[in-house]
């Protein structure tokens, strides 16, 4: 190779490796910034409560469990495990509700041909641009009448009813990918609309319903409105509602504590998508593709 030509190759790479470089320390830098909340949050529970507003730096000194314990056993006098049962049961009922639910209205709008399937379709799909606001006194009324305030009720119930419509659309968009071979295959076998359902289209879908669960799962334990509403006994709360029982605005705040506490309430969050983080990716890309 002579001397112009490595010449010239050197000047390709030179700007290529300097573009790549720019682009990594970009990204490593924008997730810095994106993480640097969790970190300043997991360094603050292990810092002295005290300390916990007044120091901003992610080393400490002399790391304490002292916040999770006060704030484990500050909250009432079965601790604070108890919230995250309650969490534990709204978001468990809650994914089984909107999975199941949901996956009965997707297959009903992606297979059963009805009159009116793409006005009802549509309509469906145009109560995702309802603000949840404009359902709050009315819902609340019902479930008052209806004796269900202060109860579990009002949060999972409405799971069971289809009323997620997003979820509804990401299960009818996949279910359409299913090619209708299969499913004519198994009406010559003798199957039913159950037995296809249950037998055919639900195992061929599970990166789906696996994304509809992981979200159900994320937005029910994360949910803060909806609970502040409806439960008013304190051995009811959720795990976002008893945080903020960590912030009194009359009185001291142990934000040691909160902090403790936000931070073991993200992990049954990140170790749900840790464990299902394969299938939730790969229910994310195919979705909606053709």
């Amino acid at each position: 190779m002579t001397t112009l030509a490595v010449a010239r190759r050197r000047h390709r790479i030179v700007p290529y490796v300097a573009q790549r470089t720019f682009i990594h320390v970009g990204l490593v830098s924008a997730a810095f910034v994106m993480v640097y909340p969790l970190l300043w949050m997991t360094a603050t529970a292990f810092r002295p409560s005290e300390q916990a507003l007044i120091e901003d730096s992610l080393w400490v000194p002399e790391p304490t469990l002292e916040n999770f314990v006060q704030g484990w056993s500050a909250v009432g006098q079965s601790g604070f495990g108890v919230f995250f049962l309650n969490s534990f049961i709204v978001a468990g009922l809650a994914v089984i509700g909107n999975v199941l639910s949901c996956a009965l209205a997707a297959y009903a709008f992606a297979r059963l041909p009805f009159r009116g399937r793409k006005f009802w379709f549509g309509l469906m799909i145009g109560t995702i641009m309802l603000p949840i606001h404009v359902l709050l006194i009315p819902q609340y009324l019902l479930f008052n009448a209806l004796g269900w305030v202060d109860t579990f009720l009002p949060l999972i119930v409405p799971k069971f009813l289809a009323t997620e419509a997003f979820f509804v659309f990401l299960l009818v968009q996949f279910f359409r990918l299913i090619p209708r071979e299969i499913t004519e295959a198994g009406r010559i076998d003798g199957c039913g609309h159950p037995r296809i359902f249950l037998r055919l289209i639900l195992p061929l879908s599970v990166p789906a319903l696996t994304t509809a669960a992981a979200f159900s799962f994320i937005w029910s334990w994360n949910d803060f409105l909806q609970p502040l509403i409806y439960l008013t006994s304190q051995s009811n709360y959720t795990v976002p509602i008893a945080l903020s029982l960590f912030v009194d605005s009359s009185g001291t705040s142990n934000y040691g504590a909160l902090f403790a506490m936000s931070l073991l309430s993200l992990i049954p969050v990140i170790g749900f998508f840790l464990a299902f983080q394969k299938l939730l990716l790969d229910g994310i890309s195919t979705t909606g593709l053709k």
